[in-house]
């Protein structure tokens, strides 16, 4: 059975900075992008950044500078450092990979 499983969420003061992880299982994904997306209260989900298989990555504009998406294929976990963090980025942060998702990580960002 796949599995990934989001770790990391929080409460956090504008400013600060969360970790958030994604632990796969039931198979590797490191011949497959990985990504981040996440969705805010009463909007639909939208993309945040994706870790390719072959090293690039990308990041939806308002995040690029203030998050570093990265990938340890070894352990088979995905990561997203989130800094300088901003009470518009809170919202339940998804990882993706193929056709499969996590449970969602909640990150709310006081202001």
């Amino acid at each position: 059975q796949v599995q990934l499983v989001e770790s990391g969420g929080g409460l956090v003061q504008a400013g600060g900075s969360l970790r958030l992880s994604c632990a796969a299982s039931g198979r590797t994904f490191s011949s497959a992008n990985m990504g981040w997306y996440r969705q805010a209260p009463g909007k639909e989900r939208e993309f945040v950044a994706i870790s390719g298989y072959l090293g690039s990555t990308y990041y939806l504009e308002s995040v690029k500078g203030r998050f570093t998406i990265s990938r340890d294929n070894a352990k088979n976990t995905l990561y997203l450092q989130m800094n300088s963090l901003k009470p518009e980025d809170t919202a339940i942060y998804y990882c993706n990979a193929l056709e499969y998702w996590g449970q969602g990580t909640r990150v709310t960002v006081s202001s």
